[in-house]
């Protein structure tokens, strides 16, 4: 306690949180991540003989869906051949997966930000659990796509994760927890042991008091209040939390007048804010518009890798499987030892940086023709694609209070997964229709788009006086 003026007991800041508890937070998150993401990739090297086997079958779900890829196929000239129709058949039930991400991750993260992290993470972990389920006792393509589909819908997870290490007090623990486990996109199943849960919130006044909070998320008819003051942009004149804390100085601790951003900061919509807002607003959206080309761009050009290493260099299935080993292996080395090490408010210029460096990265891919020169490339690729979306991630969650950080990662995250799902089909029809080297050629120089928003982007100015 201190003494103010007139002899007046005034309350000391909230004292920050242990480094160790932020620590064992992003070690758990990691861990988990680590075993999620294992248990997804048991389906990859399964995948050609599951459809296989259902083809054999004939399975009438699966022939519905082999005639659509069969008439893609034929739609953007690609050669009959079964291991091309394979990879087209997994781009396909891989789209739809994370189309139901887009769909599901701002609203998953919005009833986190109500209901507190834990228990919509549990709720998440136990539909993960259940597709696996699922999946493990199908014997038809209805049941496995079934779990593919509730997979799908419960990976809201993914966005709850993000938004954990955006709970963190400081920026640095920020950065070090987005290097931790992404680009690898999966979440924890410990990480609620460890985190507090938010309280809810209503909205007096508002059209939507009396519904729950995710639908006033999508309501033309809820007014929100200018965002600097319901806490959405913690701006210069808005103070960052106290480091360590759960809530945001200038936010009531109970649920009160905050309205839930949903996706206008990305979308564009809300109120007519003040200058200082009007700055804020425009770097967000400018960042989740930056966030949905990278991925939209990067994601085609990495899915059509499969198809020119077997066309370029005839690799095998084990031959791409080590490809694929060596930029995993890459990446997870390249973020231990130098994304975590980035200082806060440094993310934008490694960004720019790295997508510098993305495009000879695929050029030397799409235009090499011997395997060093394919590996030169994978290996600035691999470099490149560990840092962009980390610190991305980054920059994005110094924006909002702890209680919107679950729907500003999740907005984000969906973006992400709507340019996952669009990006290798239309990546895929570009290769087949004009070849390989046009494919690369034309997407290293649509990289430049992402650069030049960047290019005058500063980061929050609370992100650096934090520290």
């Amino acid at each position: 306690m201190g003494w103010g003026a007139g002899g007046s007991c005034t309350p000391r800041p909230p004292i920050r949180q242990q480094t160790a508890q932020e620590t064992r937070v992003i070690t758990v998150v990691f861990l988990g991540l680590l075993l999620d993401l294992l248990a997804f990739t048991l389906l990859l090297p399964l995948l050609p003989g599951l459809l296989e086997s259902h083809g054999r079958a004939h399975d009438p779900l699966y022939g519905s869906w082999q005639r659509g890829v069969d008439w893609f196929a034929a739609a953007i000239r690609m050669p009959a051949e079964k291991r091309y129709n394979s990879v087209l058949f997994g781009g396909l039930i891989g789209s739809v997966f994370s189309f139901l991400q887009f769909l599901l991750a701002p609203l998953t993260g919005a009833v986190s930000d109500c209901l507190g992290r834990r228990p919509v993470m549990l709720l998440s972990l136990a539909g993960l659990a259940t597709s696996y389920a699922v999946w493990a006792a199908s014997r038809s393509f209805a049941a496995f796509l079934a779990s593919r589909v509730i997979g799908g819908i419960s990976k809201g997870n993914v966005s709850l994760s993000t938004a954990i290490v955006a709970d963190l007090g400081s920026p640095s623990a920020r950065s070090r927890g987005m290097s931790s486990g992404w680009p690898s996109p999966w979440a924890s199943p410990w990480a609620p042991c460890w985190v507090p849960p938010c309280p809810r919130r209503r909205y007096p006044g508002s059209p939507c008091s009396s519904l729950p909070p995710t639908c006033c998320l999508f309501s033309a008819s809820c007014r929100r209040p200018c965002p600097q003051r319901s806490g959405l942009l913690a701006g210069p004149s808005s103070p960052a939390p106290a480091p360590g804390t759960l809530h945001h100085p200038r936010v009531p601790s109970r649920c009160g007048s905050a309205q839930p951003p949903g996706p206008a900061p990305f979308l564009g919509r809300g109120p007519r804010p003040g200058p200082t807002c009007w700055r804020q607003l425009g770097s967000l959206r400018r960042l989740g518009l930056v966030y949905f080309l990278y991925l939209f761009l990067f994601s085609g050009l990495e899915y059509t890798l499969s198809f020119l290493a077997h066309q370029r260099f005839q690799f095998s299935s084990l031959q791409q499987g080590k490809m694929f080993f060596f930029i995993g292996l890459t990446m997870a080395t390249v973020q231990g030892a130098y994304a975590r090490r980035i200082s806060p408010g440094g993310e934008i210029a490694a960004v720019k940086r790295a997508i510098l460096l993305l495009v000879p990265a695929f050029l030397l891919i799409g235009w090499g023709l011997t395997l060093p020169v394919l590996g030169l490339g994978l290996l600035l690729y691999s470099f490149a694609a560990a840092v962009v979306v980390p610190c991305l991630s980054s920059v994005v969650a110094n924006f909002g209070s702890p209680r919107q950080k679950g729907t500003i990662m999740g907005t984000l995250r969906s973006l992400g997964a709507l340019a996952r799902a669009v990006g290798p089909m239309v990546a895929a029809s570009v290769y087949w229709l004009a070849g390989a080297r046009v494919c690369f050629t034309v997407c290293c120089g649509l990289f430049l788009l992402p650069l030049l928003l960047l290019w005058n982007l500063r980061p929050p100015a609370h992100a650096l006086k934090a520290e």
